[in-house]
């Protein structure tokens, strides 16, 4: 188990075991419950100074009571994260993490724009891949620098102000984004046609070898086509699944892009540990 800032960390303890098995053994302890069904969650875009590299910042504010495990479903995002006077970097995942933070936990993240976090953190998105790491682990000596620049707040809203204002003096005149992979991935968040072969329609899109593709994709994004491509397929589900409560799970699926239900149901389990009618 490796702790960081204050996080107990289980996502990378036995990848042998299937996430479902995973979130089973830790219920046995306490039910873990999706990350931002418990304690305060809120989210809004990133002042003017952040946008080139960032589209979000978000606070989660844990309960003064004990708090129990918290899943972490993969969304194809990459966040900067301060928590307990740090910062970390959360690495896009493949598959549900779990992570057990304690009551009364502040989490502030700045979510990277699609294709802009390698370019920032100088470092392929491949290489951070399901990971929680401390930012001194890849910038040595500068996040340091950079954490010492934020000082106690009596306040969130103080706290925000200079996390936005330091990091806004590290992201100003710096072009973090790649604007090709940002553009394939509002590709793919969309949806592509139906029986549309993926790597081949991207392969025209881009103008890119497969080789070229993968490369570009796993250094942006921490992964290639088809995987990225199985993710946002799922939050494709889950926002259609918000706008359209009434309509049946089945119906949903296949406007998501999914062949039937049970085919929703298996990419639910793989990427969230649940069947998607656990997840409402």
């Amino acid at each position: 188990m490796d702790e960081v800032a204050g996080i107990e960390y289980f996502g990378q303890n036995d990848r042998r075991t299937d996430p479902a098995t995973r979130l089973e053994q830790i219920g046995e302890r306490m039910e873990p419950v999706l990350a931002q069904t418990t304690g305060f969650f809120r989210e809004r875009p990133v002042a003017g100074g952040l946008a080139a590299a960032f589209c979000a910042v978000w606070v989660h504010r844990m309960d003064e009571r004990a708090v129990p495990p918290i899943v972490i479903t993969p969304d194809a995002t990459i966040d900067l994260q301060w928590i307990d006077g740090r910062f970390r970097v959360a690495g896009p995942d493949k598959e549900p993490q779990i992570e057990t933070p304690p009551a009364g936990a502040v989490i502030v993240g700045f979510r990277f724009r699609p294709g802009a976090a390698a370019g920032w953190l100088g470092v392929p998105a491949g290489e951070i891949v399901g990971g929680r790491l401390d930012l001194g682990e890849l910038w040595g000596t500068r996040a340091r620098e950079l954490s010492d620049r934020i000082k106690a707040a009596t306040d969130l809203p103080a706290l925000l102000r200079q996390l936005e204002e330091t990091i806004g003096m590290h992201t100003e005149g710096r072009e973090a984004l790649d604007p090709q992979m940002g553009r394939a991935f509002g590709v793919l968040d969309e949806g592509l046609p139906p029986e549309t072969p993926l790597v081949p329609f991207l392969q025209r899109q881009l103008h890119m070898s497969e080789r070229t593709l993968r490369r570009r994709f796993e250094d942006a994004f921490g992964y290639g086509p088809k995987t990225l491509d199985r993710i946002l397929r799922f939050h494709r589900y889950r926002r259609l699944q918000r706008q359209q409560g009434d309509a049946s799970t089945a119906l949903l699926a296949v406007e998501a892009g999914y062949a039937d239900q049970a085919h929703l149901i298996r990419e639910s389990r793989r990427l969230t540990g649940v069947t998607p009618t656990a997840l409402t």
